[in-house]
């Protein structure tokens, strides 16, 4: 999409403003930082398969003198640090890459290879900016080492596999997370923008991610020869038919005023051109925010695609199969608002009013949703950390150009600038979370 007006906006925003809040002189600490992003970057491994980025983190943080756990819910890390009385605060990172092969042109672009799991050769790539999120983790895991005599209470950094196919979070919840280790009191995360330029932070208070459910819907027909159609029923034409129904349920059965997103993304049947199949395959990814609006896409979409094969012809046992993927089912992403305010306060203090502004949610997916709606009901906060290089940013303004987004080949975030300013964020974030008043 375009460029909105609200990021035109941000080119426009004030240079940072002096720090008020934890004073972080990064000039020391900046240049490993930096390095350890580099590698990351270089060595991306695919979701499930994070077992060299987990031993990175995990090591950097026994150095600091966390309590590690590694192997957690597949290569996940969990790192203690107990500082005294006061609350538990929990800040997140993901670790996976992505199936991309990079062509940013970076002297430091990665070139790994591998055998994907459909023994495909593809190559991998932190595509979706985990290597920012993995190196402002352990930055901010530095930060607030150093400066353990301004916060007390638990540090709890957990570092997830698998957030890109979203099964991280669940795994890492059901082997305990929150009762082997530790309980939060609060929750936090953040994510590279490939919108905002960096140096610059952005929120919003209630949902900021979207649910996402994979859907598969098999058609089935009585195929039969090209030039006979009379004596078939093509599930092509059932096929079409219901992918141009699927779209009124957004448009007819659900209020204008709850978003949602129906895409049919895939659609395979038959072998050829004078040959109908028996059998047309649909894949389906649906978005909203409401848990009753996905409840009731699902409940739409079973009985669209059976009344459409109905009206067909069909028998009730050639019914359409409706498949929801809910190992692979994430919720949206909900920002509790007193949290956020208290997290949008502190790194105004630290990098200035202008720097952080205000964004509007996206129908993206994120499985650090999950934790927020476990039975703890612990309050959650993500924020975006501006990713774009300025002059990047400036021509596309003046060009009316597209950035590359995330999960683009071209994806090249400005990581001097962003992962001070994510370091300097989430450290000052935390500590605000850890001396909040009760």
């Amino acid at each position: 999409m375009k460029l909105s007006y609200l990021s035109a906006a941000l080119l426009f925003a004030a240079p940072l403003l002096q720090a008020k809040g934890l004073d972080l002189d990064l000039s020391k600490t900046m240049p490993s930082i930096e390095k350890f992003y580099l590698d990351l970057h270089q060595s991306p491994e695919l979701s499930y398969s994070e077992k060299n980025t987990g031993k990175k983190i995990a090591g950097k943080l026994s150095k600091l003198g966390f309590e590690v756990t590694d192997n957690v819910g597949g290569y996940g890390v969990v790192g203690i640090y107990k500082n005294g009385n006061g609350p538990t605060v929990m800040i997140r990172t993901d670790t996976d890459g992505l199936p991309i092969t990079e062509q940013t042109n970076k002297p430091y672009a990665s070139t790994v290879k591998v055998i994907d799991e459909h023994g495909a050769n593809v190559g991998v790539m932190h595509g979706c900016g985990h290597d920012i999120h993995m190196s402002s983790f352990i930055g901010t895991s530095e930060q607030l080492i150093a400066h353990k005599s301004k916060w007390k209470g638990t540090l709890m950094m957990v570092a997830q596999p698998a957030e890109e196919v979203g099964g991280g979070a669940k795994a890492m919840l059901s082997e305990g997370l929150f009762s082997k280790y530790a309980k939060p009191d609060h929750i936090i995360a953040l994510h590279v923008s490939a919108s905002v330029p960096a140096g610059k932070v952005t929120m919003k208070n209630e949902y900021t991610m979207a649910s996402v459910d994979s859907v598969d819907i098999n058609i089935k027909g009585k195929g039969g020869h090209g030039a006979y159609p009379h004596t078939t029923i093509d599930p092509v034409v059932i096929a079409a038919r219901t992918v141009l129904a699927l779209q009124t349920i957004t448009s007819r059965e659900l209020s204008p005023l709850e978003p949602s997103v129906i895409t049919v993304g895939s659609i395979h049947g038959g072998s050829k051109h004078n040959v109908i199949s028996d059998e047309v395959k649909l894949q389906l990814t649906l978005r909203s925010y409401n848990p009753d609006v996905r409840n009731a896409q699902i409940a739409a979409i079973k009985r669209i695609t059976r009344g459409i094969a109905q009206s067909a012809g069909l028998e009730e046992p050639d019914y359409p199969a409706v498949v929801v993927h809910e190992d692979e089912s994430i919720p949206s992403t909900y920002n509790n608002p007193s949290q956020t305010n208290i997290v949008r306060g502190a790194i105004k203090n630290v990098i200035g009013d202008t720097n952080v502004l205000e964004t509007q949610a996206v129908m993206a997916g994120e499985d650090f949703g999950l934790y927020g709606r476990t039975d703890e009901n612990i309050p959650i906060t993500l924020f975006w950390l501006g990713g774009v290089n300025q002059q990047q940013y400036e021509k596309a303004i003046k060009n009316n150009e597209t950035l590359p987004s995330l999960h683009s080949s071209k994806f090249a975030p400005d990581y001097k600038v962003a992962l001070p300013t994510g370091i300097k964020a989430m450290s000052n974030a935390a500590v605000a979370l850890f001396n909040k008043s009760e």
